[in-house]
């Protein structure tokens, strides 16, 4: 044994042995000595000697509390367990008979307890066969009881006082081997009692080694009367196995070894053997119970659930889909044939009141003029006419005022009205109503004093409401196609319009520069979009159309801006009104895993007001998916790219739908028709028209649209390269700005891939123009009187214009820039500083908080947070195969450390738990970066819309509480059945809960600062490494500090604690030598947790403040 297994297993030794042997001689040995040489009843004599020492605990509980307090959790517990032989005292009688009552005297004093211990620590092993030399065995005195395995006695006139810690006795008289049940240590003349758990009978010869077996030493040469004693030495289970009671048998005391029986196992030290589970294997001496089977039968019916997980997943939802889409249908049905049926009544009404007009026409020339007087007889009979007859069709207001008297006089004599000719008159006086006439249900109350459906509850009646209305605006639209004079003032009158809060926005000079390198991205542009109107933003690549649109979203950061931005006259800042701005990216940012409807559905939920009837969200998104030709496949995936899903122009429309859906007052799109055919293109072109007549501000980047395309513009904004503004201005006067300028569109080519190629410098002007694209620029300057930039000033000497255009005030004076000359260390420098600068303009504006003029309130974070688990629940229950893939690897992993890392009683599993740490931490962390490291396009958009970044980051994390469950459940099902650790499954199953949200927390933080590819790596790396520092024992303080921080450490504690607990009796050495060496203490198991689920609480704060911090660039 090396000098530092000494080291840590024996130092425990020396104060748990002294605390414990002490425990005899307040009570027992301090008896006069022949108290026991002359009893003459051995029984009497052991209760007697047993019942002295029994109950000790109470006199030392202090001091092994504060000696071996990491060891010994509970003092009184750990007593009985080692010294409690009250259930068989065999031994003690058997050597009060064998010592004739002189067992007090043989009994080791403090002194020489200390005195054994001490010397084996310093020696280094006991295969030094002896101790240092003592008053008793010297190089003088040598004694048969200083062999090991025999003790000896003092003489009759001497007294012994056990608590004596400063000299031995002279024990050198009637030397004998012995007694079983105790043991006696080479180099001194005293014997100590064994534990329980122990096994300590009489050595026997083997004559082929002449070692006294089992304890394996030699009898001293030249002393043939010499014979083999009892035991020799107890200490840890590495150097002194022989004493412990074997695995397969069982102890019940120090003397008695028993094989252990079928269907029962016997661990190393067993006091008793314990039964098998019914399904587990156990042949006679049996040292664990094989309860593979177990672990076999978990694998098999977690691998069955799996795979019905794996083919089924997503079932649950598309069985909820089916029946809300069937509701769906049948509303939307129902809605088209009320429609329906109205416009043939109305068709029906209006054909009849021409065969009333007609017939009145008839009538009137007939007798007006002959029979005046009785002209209103045919007017009272016509207003009587038969129902079924064109009479009975007038309606109300048509009829003459003797009609009108006539009907009053009959009032009473005519029966009350039927429900249909109730229906039919309340059609008559509002023929667009929904109410009274529905095909399916015949209520007629159904939104009867409910405007906006808010007493409508279930799907069918919400849809019903939804797509009514949308019928409604079709056969609106329908009718304002062809419009007359009538019509007009019809439309302008009877129909109301929504309006939305307007948003106009001006800039004057509006000039964006790249921070640090003076590089110009837009310049001096000056123009307004108004609200309801569609203004296109156009140019050659280069230009700065998306950065424009950019900088009025105010969504530009490591740039100077310069200018004035105008938000409806005033000074405010954009961000103030950004509840109600929709801004659709040129990527198209959507949920992969989520329907077309449910993407939609989300944005609606998240950005409307939070007052708007759930009914009139269900309508705005209906109205959404009509507009924009997404019926057909709303129940479809998105897609991505590792799985199929609805086509791309598809795609690009749900983009542009995630903002309508919020009904924004500026609606920003960055090429939105790039991808779609012509027909797409228009279909969103009407769509985004519709939103403007409802007076919303959009504004858009469009490349190379058709003619058609691009006459259903209002406005055209026109950039240059450099970001100059060429055109600002309606549409249909472009053509006539550029002819003015000499530029003329030839025949059969589009105005605005004519204009683009002219300002790539593709297709030059005409010669008797003269003009050339560069100075394009320019003349819109000129034309509308604005400055002109001091580098600009050559371009305008080249152009030939009259004095009275030349205006001088339009000039800005050059200001003088000598050329200067930078050296390496001041370009490095300025890098650095305008890398700092932009560093800082990025922190600023992620957390700039402006005040929101919007008007609108949005649901609160507590309601977005539902609205978040619901849509993270969806997207899990879609990915669950992936989630099962998981599950079958960490079965595996389970499976095969159990089998491979099995339990050392020497360490505790301390192996096969740093194995289960590092396997679990791996396999969880890889497995949690894919919460956010997918996800990042997707936060920075929604964030921008004014989205909580608190919803969304705890709607994930909630739903990966339950893998945080599960998973160590799965892997724990396969470990522990086939590892069979002492420690118990709800212990191993706590400790790995607390490390998975552990290092869920972590993964979070490398998934959220770093990319994908380092994210994984430092996920592989980061577990391996802080599983060494944390199992480096000697070591320096900066490393001690180091293993102090990693949760490694705390879990890799936390198991071995658990399983050190269960092992008592002759394993208190071990326990104590083996807790010792790694620095662990039982009473730590709790905080082990605490630090463990601390620090998942402290990386996900970590993680959520860089979420918010670190945006995209």
């Amino acid at each position: 044994m090396s000098k530092e297994r000494v080291n840590t297993c024996w130092v425990p030794s020396i104060f748990i042995l002294i605390v414990i042997l002490l425990g005899f001689s307040p009570c027992v040995w301090c008896q006069a000595d022949d108290d026991y040489k002359e009893a003459d009843n051995p029984s009497l004599l052991t209760s007697l000697l047993y019942s002295r020492f029994s109950n000790l605990t109470v006199v030392f509980k202090d001091e092994i509390s504060k000696q071996l307090g990491f060891c010994i959790q509970n003092p009184e517990a750990d007593w009985n367990e080692a010294f409690n032989f009250s259930k068989d005292t065999t031994f003690l009688s058997n050597c009060i008979k064998k010592t004739k009552g002189d067992v007090a005297h043989r009994l080791c004093t403090a002194a020489e307890i200390k005195f054994y211990f001490t010397t084996f620590f310093q020696k280094g092993s006991k295969s030094t066969n002896y101790l240092k030399p003592n008053q008793n065995c010297n190089l003088t005195s040598w004694v048969s009881g200083c062999e090991p395995g025999w003790a000896c006695s003092v003489s009759p006139d001497q007294k012994v006082d056990l608590k004596n810690s400063h000299g031995m006795p002279l024990r050198t008289v009637n030397c004998n081997p012995c007694c079983e049940g105790f043991f006696c240590p080479h180099g001194i003349t005293c014997m100590m009692p064994c534990p329980l758990g122990a096994y300590c009978p009489f050595a026997k010869l083997n004559k082929t080694t002449a070692l006294c077996d089992p304890y394996r030493y030699q009898l001293p040469p030249g002393k043939p009367n010499h014979t083999c004693g009892g035991a020799d030495t107890w200490a840890d289970v590495g150097s002194s196995s022989e004493v412990f009671c074997s695995a397969g048998s069982y102890c019940p005391s120090t003397i008695q070894k028993i094989p252990c029986s079928s269907g029962h196992y016997c661990r190393m030290g067993s006091t008793a053997q314990a039964s098998c589970f019914r399904l587990a294997t156990c042949d006679p001496n049996t040292a664990n119970q094989n309860i593979h089977a177990y672990g076999i039968m978990l694998f098999a019916a977690l691998s069955t659930v799996l795979l019905i997980i794996y083919n089924c997943s997503d079932q649950v939802i598309t069985t909820r889909e089916k029946r809300q889409a069937r509701s769906r249908e049948a509303a939307a049905r129902s809605a088209r044939e009320t429609a329906q049926a109205r416009e043939r009544w109305k068709s029906a009404k209006n054909v009849a009141k021409k065969h009333a007009v007609g017939l009145q026409s008839q009538l009137s020339r007939t007798f007006s003029r002959k029979k005046s007087v009785r002209q209103p007889e045919p007017l009272k009979g016509l207003g009587q006419a038969k129902p079924g007859t064109d009479g009975a069709l007038f309606p109300p207001g048509s009829q003459g005022p003797s009609s009108q008297q006539s009907s009053a006089a009959s009032k009473g004599k005519k029966k009350e009205p039927s429900n249909l000719t109730k229906m039919i008159h309340s059609l008559e006086e509002n023929p667009e109503s929904n109410e009274g006439f529905n095909l399916d249900i015949g209520d007629r109350n159904l939104k009867k004093n409910a405007p906006k459906g808010k007493q409508m509850h279930t799907h069918s009646q919400i849809f019903k409401y939804a797509y009514g209305q949308i019928e409604k605006e079709k056969a609106q639209l329908q009718q304002n196609q062809n419009l007359t004079f009538s019509g007009v003032i019809s439309m302008a009158t009877g129909n109301e319009i929504r309006s939305r809060p307007v948003i106009e926005v001006a800039f004057k000079d509006l000039t964006l520069t790249l921070r640090g390198k003076n590089k110009h991205l837009l310049r001096c542009v000056t123009g307004k979009i108004m609200p309801g109107r569609v203004s296109a933003v156009m140019g050659p690549s280069g230009a700065g159309k998306t950065t424009f649109l950019s900088a009025l979203a105010g969504k530009v950061t490591g740039c100077t801006v310069t200018g004035l931005v105008l938000i409806n006259g005033k000074d405010e800042s954009i961000r103030s009104y950004k509840k109600i701005i929709g801004f659709v990216p040129q990527d198209d940012i959507v949920h992969g895993n989520l329907t077309v409807e449910e993407n939609l559905w989300f944005s609606a939920r998240c950005r409307l007001s939070a007052d708007m009837p759930k009914p009139d969200k269900v309508l705005v998104v209906e109205r959404v998916i009509e507009s924009l030709g997404l019926q057909a496949v709303r129940e479809s995936l998105v897609g991505t790219v590792e799985k199929r899903g609805i086509s791309g122009g598809q795609r690009k429309r749900v983009n542009v739908g995630l903002e309508m859906v919020m009904e924004p007052s500026l609606l920003i799109l960055d090429e939105p028709t790039s991808g779609l055919d012509s027909s797409s293109s228009q279909l969103l072109l009407r769509a985004l028209r519709r939103e403007a007549i409802e007076g919303v501000n959009i504004s858009m980047v469009v490349h190379q649209p058709s003619y058609s395309l691009f006459r259903m513009f209002d406005d055209l904004i026109l950039l240059a390269k450099g970001g100059l503004t060429v055109y600002h201005g309606p549409v249909k006067k472009v053509e006539e700005y550029f002819s003015g300028l000499g530029i003329h569109v030839p025949d059969r080519v589009n105005p605005p891939d004519h204009f683009i190629d002219i300002l790539e410098g593709v297709v030059k002007p005409a010669m008797n123009s003269g003009v050339n694209y560069n100075q394009l620029p320019i003349r819109w300057m000129l034309y509308n009187g604005y400055p002109i930039p001091p580098d600009m000033q050559q371009n305008l000497a080249e152009i030939e214009i009259s004095s009275t255009t030349a205006n001088p005030s339009n000039v800005i004076n050059p200001v003088s820039a000598g050329a200067e000359e930078h050296t390496f260390a001041g370009d490095l420098w300025q890098d650095v500083k305008r890398n700092v600068e932009l560093k800082k303009d990025i922190f600023q504006h992620n957390f700039l908080n402006s005040k929101d003029l919007s008007n609108r309130i949005t649901p609160g974070v507590f309601q977005q947070y539902r609205y978040f688990l619901g849509r993270v629940g969806k997207q899990r229950l879609r990915e669950a195969r992936i989630q099962a893939v998981d599950y079958m690897i960490l079965l595996l992993a389970g499976a095969c450390l159990g089998t491979l890392a099995k339990v050392s009683d020497e360490t505790f599993g301390a192996l096969g738990y740093t194995y289960s740490v590092i396997a679990i931490s791996l396999l969880c962390k890889i497995a949690a970066l894919r919460s956010f490291s997918l996800d990042k396009l997707h936060y920075w958009r929604e964030r921008g819309s004014g989205m909580s970044s608190l919803a969304y980051f705890l709607s994930k994390d909630t739903i990966d509480h339950f893998n945080t469950l599960i998973k160590p459940l799965v892997y724990l099902s396969m470990f522990y059945f086939f590892n069979n650790p002492r420690s118990s499954f709800t212990d191993n199953y706590i400790v790995l809960v607390c490390l998975v949200y552990c290092v869920t927390g972590i993964a979070y933080g490398l998934a959220i600062f770093l990319e994908p590819s380092p994210a994984q790596l430092w996920s592989v790396l980061l577990p391996v490494v802080l599983t060494l520092i944390a199992t480096q024992q000697q070591t320096g303080a900066i490393v001690k500090i180091a293993a102090q921080l990693c949760y490694t450490k705390w879990a890799l504690e936390a198991f071995v604690i658990a399983n050190a607990e269960r092992y008592p009796g002759v394993w208190l050495i071990t326990r104590c030598g083996s807790l010792m060496t790694n620095g662990y203490n039982l009473h730590d198991w709790t905080l082990c947790l605490l630090i463990l689920v601390a620090g998942g609480i402290v990386t996900r704060a970590l993680a959520f403040i860089c979420m918010v911090t670190f945006l995209r660039k």
